[in-house]
């Protein structure tokens, strides 16, 4: 497609009665891999809903592949965009294969349910993020980070050409934190996924994203390369620390 696949028209947004994003004008091209990053309260997370749907913004107009968002319908963004959120309870017993199945529902024949195409893509799924071993068990008796490790699988199961996260690695462990950094920027490289994803940890962020966007106060204050967007100067500034204890990848 020619366009951008995300569009933010000068978007304002509130949460919870609390202006979180003020006049944001963002796009994101087919085939970006974008984090977003600020400290706590910058509005990363609002962007997110608004980009998905599931907050309307109180001025602007947000677009997801030239459509306004909110003339689609959730199926209709299903298809085109999938999520993984920082934190998912499971209100009742559900197995990690199940969990990764719900990724398939958009595609699925209301009638007929799951196709053997349905069946092959949760089954690749859950071998390219490398939750097989969890098959069978209850996903609430699961740790934090497995349990994000099958939203990830539920995701790529999805097979839409957008996938969003929020904070991906906030449960994670060191190597679960780069693997799951890898696994993004392969499906970014090899499959064409557009990735936006929120990340809190400025060192992961620079070395598997090449595009930044710096918020702060519901603004962007910058937008561009690790290496433009985190200057000393910002990271003093926005996230109010001494740049000398942050350490960037080279």
């Amino acid at each position: 497609m020619s366009g951008p696949v995300i569009a933010f028209e000068d978007v304002t947004a509130a949460y919870r009665d609390r202006l979180a994003l003020r006049n944001v004008t963002l796009s994101i091209q087919p085939g970006e891999r974008v984090a977003l990053i600020g400290p706590n309260g910058a509005g990363k997370s609002t962007l997110l809903a608004v980009a998905t749907g599931l907050l309307r913004p109180a001025a602007g107009v947000v677009r997801l592949f030239g459509e306004h968002v909110a003339d689609l319908d959730r199926l209709a963004v299903a298809r085109r965009l999938a999520v993984v959120p920082g934190a998912a309870g499971l209100p009742f017993a559900t197995r990690v294969e199940e969990v990764v199945a719900l990724g398939r529902l958009p595609h699925e024949d209301p009638l007929r349910g799951p196709r053997p195409s349905d069946k092959a893509a949760v089954a690749a799924a859950i071998e390219r993020v490398g939750v097989g071993h969890l098959l069978g068990r209850d996903a609430r008796e699961l740790s934090l980070g497995e349990r994000q490790l099958v939203l990830i699988a539920m995701a790529v199961a999805q097979a839409t050409p957008v996938l969003i996260l929020d904070e991906p690695t906030v449960h994670l462990d060191l190597r679960h934190q780069v693997g799951a950094m890898e696994l993004l920027a392969d499906l970014n490289e090899r499959d064409g996924t557009t990735i936006v994803a929120v990340l809190h940890d400025l060192a992961l962020a620079s070395h598997f994203f090449p595009r930044l966007v710096l918020l702060d106060g519901g603004r962007i204050v910058a937008d561009g390369s690790p290496e433009e967007v985190l200057t000393a100067e910002r990271i003093r500034d926005v996230f109010g620390v001494d740049p000398g204890f942050v350490r960037l990848s080279a």
